[in-house]
């Protein structure tokens, strides 16, 4: 079938999206072509359908002319007579492809063009940079107008400043609010290494926090229950816990009561670093995580950070008799192994997978009854 000029166009924009962060990252878009074989109709295709012939020829014509390149073949058919067709289409540069694909392609890999002449201009076009900018170009081309402007104040900021020892949020670029940077963070150290050689931005790192609850009335710093405070602070605290509870979400910890013996630390997502406490490191640790592949997930990697944790209520029979408290988890579908896992572990993680991604969440769970089994397993893990 003959290719029309709207499928060529769809072509182009293909081509396009496959090229343009390498065209802008090297601004070799000058080199760039797309050929594409029209597939003119035969003379038995024209006898049959001149009208639609004719139509489709003047459809190219409409576009050839400029860096638009149309190849045409002249026919001498016994049927029909001559007829000029066209042949090939031929798009030399990136501008010309992006022009041809039409406005939106157009607009956008000017934006993407223009964008990484800006950075190479300010910066240099060395191999680190080009590899940069292709590297993190979609994440370029995403920003403002606004943000674009702030991106090139912020790397020529810190070239200017390699050890500013400032935090994140105090870097002063005028109009830029104290969560830019940390919003933009991977995008801005992979180019600022590009520029620098220097994998590090120079600034302070905050500290690294971590929330406990001191449930042992006699061990309580100072009377302090709920502490929030840097690592390496909670580290230096004069506690000799028996047992940790480690709880993924914030309101479990909140609910549980006073404990004699127990700390209950608030996981928080995959970091639960209190193999860094030293207090942590002659206690017996439980973990009670959501029913989910993101729970089991951070199990396996308290254990493979040295914590011999131990679960609690994440196992098949409490995913199953929860039915009714169950919500999509669309990261649950794909089955996966963890290698710390227990056999009845990987087989409630099998199941949630089979059920084609759910979640339990722990907070959800009736309270006498997760009470009840964190005491028993207390109890267990202390031989009581």
């Amino acid at each position: 079938m003959p290719v029309t000029v709207a499928e060529a166009r769809a072509r182009a924009a293909k081509a396009v999206e496959k090229g343009r962060r390498e065209w802008a990252a090297r601004a070799d878009g000058d080199d760039a072509v797309l050929d594409i074989p029209l597939k003119p109709p035969t003379e038995a295709a024209v006898l049959a359908g001149p009208r639609a012939a004719s139509e489709w020829a003047d459809s190219w014509r409409a576009v050839d002319g400029g860096d638009i390149l149309v190849r045409w073949a002249h026919k001498n058919w016994p049927s029909v007579g001559r007829q000029e067709l066209p042949e090939r289409l031929t798009l030399y540069t990136a501008d010309a492809i992006a022009r041809f694909a039409g406005r939106d392609v157009n607009r956008d890999w000017a934006r993407m063009r223009d964008r990484a002449a800006m950075l190479r201009e300010r910066f240099g076009a060395h191999d680190e940079i080009v590899a940069a900018i292709r590297a993190r170009g979609t994440a370029i081309d995403r920003l403002t107008g606004v943000d674009f402007a702030l991106l090139l104040e912020v790397l020529a900021w810190l070239r200017q400043h390699p050890s500013s020892g400032y935090r994140l949020r105090q870097v002063p670029i005028p109009g830029m609010h104290t969560k830019w940077l940390g919003a933009h963070r991977a995008m801005v150290e992979s180019l600022y290494a590009a520029i620098s050689g220097e994998q590090d931005l120079g600034l302070v790192p905050s500290p690294e926090r971590l929330r406990i609850r001191i449930l042992d009335p006699g061990m309580r710093p100072g009377g302090l229950i709920d502490v929030t405070a840097p690592l390496e602070e909670l580290a230096a605290l004069a506690i000799q816990p028996r047992a940790i509870i480690v709880c993924e979400n914030l309101e479990s910890v909140l609910a549980l009561p006073e404990w004699p013996g127990v700390v209950a630390v608030h996981g928080g997502g995959y970091a639960v670093p209190i193999h860094r406490l030293p207090w942590a490191l002659s206690a017996r640790v439980l973990y009670w995580g959501d029913l989910d592949a993101d729970g089991f997930a951070i199990l396996h990697r308290l254990r493979s950070n040295g914590v011999d944790a131990v679960s609690v209520l994440m196992d098949e029979g409490t995913l199953l008799a929860h039915r009714e408290l169950w919500v999509p988890d669309p990261n649950g579908a794909a089955a996966r192994t963890l290698p710390s896992l227990s056999p009845s572990e990987q087989t409630a993680l099998e199941r949630i997978a089979a059920e084609s991604g759910v979640r339990l969440e722990q907070e959800r769970l009736p309270w006498p009854m997760a009470l009840e089994a964190l005491r028993a397993a207390v109890g267990r893990s202390l031989g009581n």
